[in-house]
């Protein structure tokens, strides 16, 4: 879990440092500040937490059914404790620039500070729009739900309206902050937006986990078969946790497009430094009239949607393994449904973890194979082809987190009692719906992340190559 997030925020500091040394004359106060970005955050968490620890011993903790009941009334969203935690970075990031501003030729220290604010703005309206549409409190999860009174196909296909639907309000914000930044700084400007973006990781992986937990906390509470009380506690937190899950991809996708802008800087810088070296003349504008950038393009978005269908695929066999497993143990083992045998959970669970490896391999080559051949062959191609992941892949992402998490929820909603509840017509369809948001939401979405960024990464690598 969070492998993605740490990638990104490792490559995004790297090339944030390499386009600072590259582009200002000091290069010790660009080269440091997206690291104090990072270290600064830390702290200013940390002293956040040990603030309410200390309020707590003032006035005692809320007790923990009270505790409990506060939260099932009224779920935190998630872009609400990031927005209360960055009261705290804010400040503290201002005043560090200012201890590494003094003497620098870099802009103006308060362009850069505009720029960490721009980039956390992004976060907090990508959480809020995120929550919006797979939160079973508004209207998106509560219309897929309805949807599914009429049967399964208008389940799927309320379900893909609002996946595609929620990519249009991300994309204006992403845009309007790369705008702001690179008015401010230029392409560091927008690297800097991204490390403020990524500062905030370590409460994002907070978040993450919390989806885990409580859904599987409501698996082992219907598999022991524990009071009807304990369900009602547990499937809250679980729909909660199902939009915490999707707030988190949603964020990891924003950042992963801000990150591959900045590799794709440092993809130009290198083949101009690759140049200069060889005494050669290259040409770095990247014109859709080039046939060879617009085959570029072709080939990235060809990508992004091969990559993604056979992600999807790959879950599809691995379920129908176990599909086959768990039927084959039912006629060898009719005490099973007697509760006088215990299944072979062992063996599913080996089933899914072999599938998993195997089956990803392919996939995992796609960005790897594709773009070092395009790379060899046109410098051009491969630069649009970098176009091409970022900009396809962005709207794929976001398009199957949020609309697998809106599929997630509307089971939920109606698990709860809504449109006939569980063991209705409306219920069957949303199960379906589920089932297919699954590979959305919790394999190919979230994977479209890494493979922008190593897509961005081999064309920097082969760089010395392609000149």
């Amino acid at each position: 879990m969070a492998a993605d997030l740490f990638e990104t925020y490792a490559v995004t500091a790297v090339a944030v440092m390499l386009l600072g040394v590259l582009a200002f004359r000091n290069v010790g106060a660009v080269g440091v500040y997206p690291l104090v970005i990072g270290g600064v955050s830390i702290i200013a968490f940390d002293h956040r937490h040990l603030r309410r620890q200390g309020l707590e011993r003032r006035v005692g903790p809320l007790q923990g059914p009270d505790r409990l009941r506060r939260h099932l009334r009224d779920p935190l969203p998630a872009d609400h404790a990031v927005a209360d935690d960055d009261l705290d970075f804010r400040p503290a990031d201002s005043h560090v620039l200012r201890l590494i501003q003094g003497g620098s030729t870099v802009p103006s220290g308060l362009d850069f500070w505009f720029c960490t604010l721009i980039g956390i703005a992004i976060t907090a309206l990508l959480f809020v729009i995120t929550d919006y549409y797979t939160s079973t409190r508004f209207r998106p999860v509560k219309t897929t739900a309805a949807a599914s009174q009429t049967g399964h196909a208008t389940n799927i296909i309320q379900g893909l309206a609002q996946g595609f639907q929620a990519t249009a309000l991300p994309g204006l914000v992403i845009a309007l902050g790369i705008f702001g930044a690179n008015e401010l700084a230029g392409i560091y400007g927008v690297g800097v937006a991204v490390m403020a973006q990524l500062s905030l990781t370590g409460l994002i992986v907070a978040l993450d986990a919390f989806g885990p937990i409580t859904d599987n906390a409501g698996g082992i509470a219907e598999m022991a078969e524990l009071p009807e009380e304990v369900r009602n506690i547990t499937d809250p937190l679980d729909a909660v946790g199902n939009t915490t899950k999707a707030v988190t991809k949603g964020y990891a996708i924003g950042s992963a497009v801000l990150a591959a802008l900045v590799l794709f800087a440092a993809f130009v810088v290198e083949l101009s430094d690759e140049a200069v070296k060889d005494h050669k003349t290259v040409d770095l504008t990247f014109s859709l009239s080039d046939p060879a950038v617009l085959i570029g393009l072709l080939i990235g978005g060809l990508m992004v949607n091969l990559f993604a269908a056979l992600a999807i695929e790959s879950v599809g066999r691995a379920g129908g393994k176990v599909v086959e497993e768990v039927r084959q143990q039912f006629r060898d083992h009719p005490g099973i449904m007697e509760g006088t045998e215990r299944p072979d959970y062992a063996r599913s669970v080996s089933i899914v973890t072999a599938t998993a490896q195997r089956e990803m391999i392919i996939p995992s080559l796609i960005p790897i194979v594709t773009t070092l051949i395009v790379g060899l062959i046109s410098y051009k191609a491969l630069g649009g082809l970098l176009i091409g992941v970022i900009v396809v892949g962005f709207f794929m992402a976001v398009s199957m987190t949020a609309g697998g998490g809106a599929w997630d929820n509307a089971k939920k909603l109606i698990e709860d009692g809504a449109f006939g509840g569980k063991g209705s017509e409306a219920h069957a369809a949303s199960v379906t719906g589920d089932t297919v948001g699954d590979p959305y939401k919790d394999t190919a979405g979230p994977a479209i992340n890494p493979m922008i960024k190593v897509a961005n990464i081999v064309a920097i690598l082969i760089v010395p190559f392609l000149i």
